[in-house]
């Protein structure tokens, strides 16, 4: 657990200590901004016009504000996401530093979790960015903390899924931007596996929609936290991470 610690403290050093973090956190915060405002008028203007017309509009803050803003927001981070991973390890093959951390004395295992641990803490920033915007939800209004404790809790698994898959993919080049776009790639392969509902509804459909990242968020940002939800994207984060053993331990051989 020390070696862990240790490895990640060093990733998340390497992240404040080049514009990357600054760079993510600067356009996280900007686009975190940009939906909140933009969902919240959108939500004043319509409950006013409302109240205006005398109708009785329904209006739910968790419904019509939240669940939005984690949708969007899930979007912004699967452009980020691979920008999170990319380094990994393609930037240790790339400075040569490679052959030195897979034949330490440190094993395989504590290595990966040290540095994907790392990535999940610095998406994790970028998600604090997030509830400063949430935090005038409620100081301005009054929503249901739950959907917002277990959409955060989603949107968390579902960033530590891509980032595992996304040190997996930085193991198998030393080209960062490579490393980047593939890792956008697969993310996006992810995303709209749950488009081929609109086919049908046969059991290939239906394996195709539960592997999409997207049809396990719906149930956290409701306030419901569901098994096979985590279920999956547990067993998800364990084959990003399981691949990325095999391929580190292949490196391992060679050297």
């Amino acid at each position: 657990m020390r070696n862990i610690w240790t490895i990640c403290r060093r990733e998340l050093y390497a992240y404040f200590v080049s514009p990357i973090a600054w760079v993510l956190l600067t356009i996280f915060a900007f686009l975190s901004g940009v939906f909140t405002y933009i969902i919240s008028a959108s939500f004043v203007r319509y409950s006013l016009e409302g109240q205006m017309s005398g109708q009785s509009m329904p209006m739910n803050v968790n419904e019509q504000v939240i669940a939005p803003l984690f949708s969007n927001i899930a979007v912004v981070g699967l452009f980020l996401i691979p920008l999170i991973s990319m380094r990994l390890f393609a930037e240790e093959k790339r400075q040569g530093t490679i052959e030195l951390l897979v034949t330490s004395p440190v094993h395989d295992l504590e290595i990966i979790l040290g540095k994907w641990l790392a990535s999940v803490l610095m998406y994790c920033a970028l998600l604090a960015v997030l509830a400063a915007d949430y935090s005038f939800l409620f100081l301005y209004g009054n929503p249901d903390w739950k959907p917002v404790a277990t959409g955060f809790l989603g949107i968390v698994l579902q960033g530590a899924c891509l980032l595992a898959f996304g040190a997996f993919i930085s193991t198998l080049t030393r080209n960062q931007i490579v490393a980047g776009a593939i890792g956008f790639a697969l993310a996006l392969v992810l995303w709209i596996l749950n488009w081929t509902t609109s086919f049908g509804n046969s059991v290939a459909v239906q394996v195709l929609n539960y592997l999409s990242i997207v049809s396990h968020m719906d149930s956290f940002s409701k306030g419901v936290i569901d098994t096979k939800d985590l279920v999956y994207y547990v067993s998800m984060i364990f084959l990003g991470l399981f691949l990325t053993a095999r391929s580190l331990e292949s490196m391992r051989w060679r050297a």
